[in-house]
């Protein structure tokens, strides 16, 4: 079976945020690209992919509040670099909230998990080569 879009637009997650620029900036500083700016929705891409940030004001049906920033992340995106070790270098510098340090995982990848401002989760991964 043919897929039904092209893969890029399939499972693209959405995350509820508190401040859109904030979080806009947050995004765009790990080296998301900025796709789109609807005001209270934002587009934003990884090497074609697409990540969505919304404010509650972006459903325009809903009476509810964003939902409260979790100790630890409910979820997290991983995101597949050549360089893990050079993209943990420049995440520090931007003083993220670290969840997970970097190391080398029993699962084959060299990661580290960071904290957006809203507690959502984004996991910076290297397949690990053979020593």
């Amino acid at each position: 079976m043919s897929p039904y879009v092209d893969p890029t637009e399939q499972l693209v997650t959405e995350i509820v945020v508190a401040d859109i620029k904030r979080s806009t900036r947050f995004y765009v500083d790990l080296g998301f690209a900025l796709l789109r700016d609807g005001g209270d929705f934002v587009e934003l891409t990884w090497e074609e992919h697409r990540l969505f940030l919304a404010e509650v004001s972006a459903f325009r049906d809903a009476s509810a509040e964003a939902p409260p920033r979790p100790k630890f992340p409910r979820a997290n995106v991983r995101v597949m670099v050549p360089d893990v070790d050079a993209c943990w270098e420049r995440v520090k510098t931007l003083d993220a909230e670290i969840v997970l340090p970097i190391a080398d995982r029993y699962y084959g990848l060299r990661d580290f998990t960071i904290a957006d401002p809203d507690g959502f989760g984004i996991r910076f991964a290297s397949v690990l080569r053979a020593r």
